[in-house]
């Protein structure tokens, strides 16, 4: 989501409060040796799962994945390597690399106590690398971001992306030759890419100048192409310039419009009243062509020739569809802050909290265009190009690790398999990231010599994918004719550290409930009012 208007977005985040040290209670490792015994292979590159598998981590890395056994048959007993500090019995259960969310942002004081919160839930939910677009203002991202390499916080790894000239004293950028000053500091001052608002300042000239900047100091670029900037340059545009991720669903629709340039908007349309910005944006649904047309088989083509990314981000606006259905979610009255709850309630200044009048005719409009916007991402999925997960948690009724399940459901929902869409969550996201870093990506795979991030489960998420949610999945219990609820990332591993997801989310039911106490504040089982 859009922070604010312009280029000073990232310099308008309340100060962080950070996250407090890593304990014992909820992490342990890493280890100088540590083996996964027994479990069922997804590897995040397409192949399909295989079982039974050990897994030898040494440090910060896997160093033998190997075949411990064949199904139906017992494993051989006694197995190398016998000198393990510790030992994972993982019969029954599944391995899949880190996840990693692609579009974040770190809640401020106005949304949560510190940012442990955002972490524990996006950790309990097997992510493990996150992309902060910007997570936060730079200082506070760059601590975050180091506190993290070095462990000494529960957090994912963290890649700190800034608006164009985000934490430098040089002023506006808005010259080709400002833009270039900019990345040369930012590269120095652990910025690790840039992210786009199509701002005024953002002229084509100056996009330019900074992707190709990025570029030569092995850095990379994300764009949120706002409407205030589209008409002028959307995605097709962007891409051709080099940009390296499309994120949101901006400058899709408008690279494919017919019988005009510019979106149709009614005459008393403001884009600064929210709910006209979010109402309209998605009555572009049928000015735009036919799925299967040659001229969107054109864009797509276009832009797979290019190598950008679509990073959709499909979650964060689901609730336009079914508003009801997103206030409701049954993860609120335990894991949502009150704070992050008053955020979302209709207000006139907070950002992304439109729903002032909303209506059926509304919902309409968005189940149309998400068609639309299902279709683009599958389409391009299809014809070879990269897709991968993002989330944007935090606004619009989206809480942290939650919407990450969300989203993997949101992608099989626009046609990807169950396959594909752990690729889009593990390979294709690792590779984005260290597209221009030089060498590949040291993550995103199992496989011996990749860092240790895994997410290990009790259940098959490619059989459903809602057992991944902290609230796991409900299924009947024919012994006792009772629903009982399955699943759930059991540990999350995070450079060969455990991470025990239900205590981490019991963590955050804590941290729930302290600031209910604090403020007085209800619980949002129900909507409020």
């Amino acid at each position: 989501m859009q922070m604010a208007n312009g280029p000073a977005a990232a310099q308008m985040f309340p100060k962080l409060q950070g996250a407090p040290a890593r304990t014992s209670e909820e992490s342990a490792g890493p280890y100088r040796k540590l083996v996964i015994r027994n479990v069922t292979l997804i590897d995040g590159t397409g192949a399909p799962p295989r079982s039974r598998f050990d897994i030898v981590i040494e440090g910060n890395r896997i160093t033998s994945v190997k075949q411990s056994g064949w199904p139906g048959l017992p494993s051989k007993p006694n197995r190398e390597p016998g000198d393990a500090e510790r030992e994972i019995d993982g019969t029954g259960m599944f391995v899949m690399p880190g996840f990693t969310d692609m579009h974040v942002h770190l809640p401020g004081p106005d949304k949560a106590p510190d940012a442990s919160y955002a972490y524990k839930l996006w950790l309990a939910h097997g992510v493990t690398t996150v992309r902060g677009v910007p997570l936060a203002a730079n200082a506070d991202a760059v601590s975050e971001k180091a506190r993290s390499a070095r462990n000494e916080i529960a957090a994912p790894r963290i890649f700190n992306y800034q608006t164009p000239g985000s934490g430098w004293s040089g002023g506006t950028v808005d010259t080709p030759e400002k833009a270039r000053a900019w990345v040369q500091w930012a590269a120095k001052n652990g910025v690790d890419g840039i992210k786009f608002f199509n701002a005024p300042n953002e002229t084509p000239e100056v996009f330019k100048a900074l992707i190709d900047e990025a570029h030569k100091n092995g850095m990379g670029t994300t764009a949120h192409l706002s409407q205030m900037g589209v008409a002028n340059f959307n995605a097709r545009q962007a891409a051709a310039a080099g940009l390296d991720t499309i994120t949101h669903f901006y400058g899709h629709m408008e690279s494919l419009l017919k019988d005009r340039t510019i979106q149709s908007f009614p005459p008393n349309y403001d884009y600064n009243n929210e709910q006209h910005r979010f109402g309209e944006v998605a009555e572009i649904w049928n000015q735009v062509y036919e799925p299967g047309t040659p001229e969107w088989k054109d864009y797509l083509e276009a832009q797979k020739a290019t190598g950008v990314v679509f990073d959709p981000t499909f979650n964060i606006y689901a609730a336009s569809r079914d508003l009801m259905r997103a206030r409701t979610a049954e993860w609120h009255s335990t894991y949502t802050t009150p704070q992050m709850w008053n955020y979302f309630q209709s207000s006139r200044d907070n950002h992304g909290s439109y729903f002032f009048d909303w209506s059926t005719e509304n919902e309409f409009a968005w189940k149309r265009f998400y068609g639309r916007f299902f279709q683009v991402v599958n389409d391009y999925k299809n014809i070879g190009g990269h897709v991968t997960v993002g989330t944007d948690s935090g606004f619009i009724f989206k809480t942290y690790g939650f919407a990450y399940v969300e989203e993997l459901e949101l992608l099989r929902e626009a046609g990807f398999s169950p396959l594909e869409i752990i690729r889009s969550a593990t390979m294709w996201g690792a590779d984005n990231l260290y597209k221009h870093r030089g060498g590949n990506a040291p993550m995103g795979v199992v496989r011996p010599g990749m860092l240790a991030d895994l997410v290990i489960t009790t259940e098959n998420p490619l059989q459903n994918l809602k057992t991944l949610y902290g609230t796991k999945a409900l299924r009947l219990d024919d012994k006792t004719g009772k629903l009982e609820r399955v699943g759930g990332v059991r540990y999350t591993i995070k450079d060969g550290i455990i991470y025990d997801a239900p205590i981490l989310l019991k963590q955050v039911e804590a941290m729930v409930k302290a600031e209910r106490a604090r403020l007085g504040a209800p619980i949002p089982n129900a909507p409020q009012p």
